[in-house]
């Protein structure tokens, strides 16, 4: 359970359609959504609690750029062509579905195996190799993942990654139109481990199917968390702090420091409100700005679960 919390978190920041939502006549609002729903009608309009806040940050300097790409993934891409193909794909047993990911993990095992070595993580390269041996022959090219079970668990790392080891700059936070949110060194690390065997042994059409189904798969993970991220005072924003938590988290294998961005975004608010989300009646008092409470709920449970999943 802890290992499915983990990719729908991942999901959330580096899902296909940049963590966009389906059309509203298809879903369903969770009862705790509803209930927020109903609150926030007692009170101003979104756009007026939008003003008290600054969501500017400079890790993101093209951000009126990454806005419009947001939008048209969430907007156009993501319910006219990402979701009916993801429900279309979700119908397939979750087991065929299940290898052919596996089978496209696999194929990033070399990789890891480079990169363990470049950051000096010698289990993690011995790991990474038997796994490719181990999944590539008794696993079935990898649609049985015989490894984990043997005690060989995924240790995977990027290109990307090791920059970020050695101290080279992330670049500025971009939005991808279909890719959904990055960073320079993060993108261009798997541009470099695209070229890893046996990635070399593939045209473009093989490299791409790899890309949409794995896209597809994080798309039909990311439906149970779809009603935090739409009820957030502002979800560009909220979805880039969660990718650069994410990226973070990554870099520093699951333990980022103390200072680090990953706090950054609710410092203020933590600072200010923590106690009164413990024990202050106002929380409860339906004249409060109920977007602010839900931001404040849906960033404190993405924490928590993600730091669960660990």
């Amino acid at each position: 359970m802890k290992a499915l919390r983990l990719v729908c978190f991942a999901a959330a920041t580096l899902l296909l359609a940049a963590c966009s939502s389906t059309p509203p006549e298809e879903q369903k609002p969770v009862p705790e959504v509803e209930r927020f729903e109903k609150q926030a009608e007692s009170v101003s309009s979104r756009s007026s609690v939008e003003d008290d806040f600054d969501f500017s940050d400079p890790r993101d300097p093209f951000e009126n750029f990454n806005r419009v790409m947001w939008d048209f993934n969430r907007d156009t891409l993501d319910p006219y062509l990402v979701m009916p193909v993801a429900n279309t794909y979700e119908r397939l047993p979750t087991g065929f579905r299940r290898g052919i990911y596996n089978i496209t993990e696999n194929l990033t095992e070399p990789a890891s195996v480079v990169n363990n070595a470049l950051q000096l993580k010698f289990a993690g390269m011995f790991i990474s190799a038997g796994r490719f041996v181990i999944n590539s022959t008794v696993g079935l090219l990898g649609y049985f993942d015989v490894a984990t079970s043997m005690g060989l668990p995924l240790r995977r790392e990027t290109f990307g990654e090791s920059l970020a080891v050695y101290g080279v700059p992330t670049g500025p936070y971009i939005m991808l139109p279909g890719a959904g949110p990055t960073v320079v060194i993060d993108r261009g690390g798997d541009f470099v481990d695209g070229y890893y065997w046996p990635y070399v042994l593939f045209d473009w059409k093989v490299s791409l199917g790899r890309y949409i189904l794995r896209g597809l798969e994080q798309r039909i993970e990311l439906k149970q968390i779809e009603p935090m991220l739409e009820n957030a005072i502002d979800e560009y924003a909220f979805v880039r702090e969660a990718y650069f938590a994410y990226w973070l988290d990554k870099v520093h294998d699951g333990n980022p420091p103390e200072s680090s961005q990953w706090d950054e975004w609710d410092s203020e608010w933590d600072s200010e409100w923590d106690s009164e989300w413990e024990d202050d009646s106002e929380w409860n008092d339906p004249g409060l700005s109920t977007r602010v409470n839900f931001d404040l709920v849906s960033w404190h449970l993405v924490k928590r679960e993600y730091r669960a999943a660990r």
